[in-house]
């Protein structure tokens, strides 16, 4: 059996690499334009959705929008079929997730979308630039497709983790886009230890 440490270390750098290889390009200034233009200018949300562990991590990225200043909510895309597409409004912009760039119930979901208002914006993050849904996507962010470290190459590993720090890159160039301070995060986060070091800021009114 492989040391634990060693295979550690393999993963580490595996993961690592595959992070500093995102590819870096114009649609992320696209996609924080659509977030500022529609959310911010025009009082749409953000409107997250993914399937599987894709999911979670598009729950996680809308979480972290609304901390620093951008509404946002996640959009289960099954539940989505059964009346809770009616969460969307005209200005909203959607953020999803499909690391295979076919996933049904996504794809699903921005026809759905589209057909309910057609001319809705929609950011995808996916591992496969020529997929169906990056062709229906305004935006299309590509993860670089690296594979899984996972040894089945399966599970859902390195590729969420590459959707994580994308998510973050958005989040924190919407932030500096809109010039939001930590006296503006201080009055959406009042519990615990982040609450109490935002508010200690001479910023804070």
């Amino acid at each position: 059996m492989q040391d634990i440490k060693e295979k550690m270390r393999e993963i580490l750098e595996a993961e690592s690499r595959a992070v500093q290889q995102i590819p870096i390009t114009d649609d992320y200034e696209r996609a924080v334009d659509l977030i500022v233009s529609h959310v911010h200018n025009g009082h749409g949300k953000l409107v997250t959705s993914g399937m599987g562990k894709c999911g979670q991590i598009a729950d996680n990225i809308a979480t972290t929008f609304s901390s620093t200043g951008t509404p946002a909510v996640f959009l289960h895309p099954s539940e989505a079929q059964h009346g809770d597409l009616g969460v969307l409004q005209e200005d909203d912009v959607m953020l999803l997730l499909s690391n295979s760039g076919r996933t049904n119930e996504i794809v699903a979901l921005v026809e759905l979308a589209h057909a309910l208002y057609p001319e809705l914006q929609i950011i995808v993050i996916t591992g496969n630039k020529d997929s169906q849904l990056s062709r229906l996507a305004n935006v299309c962010l590509w993860t670089g497709g690296a594979p899984e470290v996972c040894p089945l190459g399966l599970t859902p590993t390195t590729s969420t983790t590459m959707m994580t720090v994308m998510g973050d890159v958005l989040v924190v160039n919407t932030m500096l886009a809109t010039g939001f301070t930590r006296a503006d995060y201080a009055k959406r986060h009042h519990g615990g230890y982040l609450g109490a070091m935002a508010r200690t800021h001479q910023d804070y009114q």
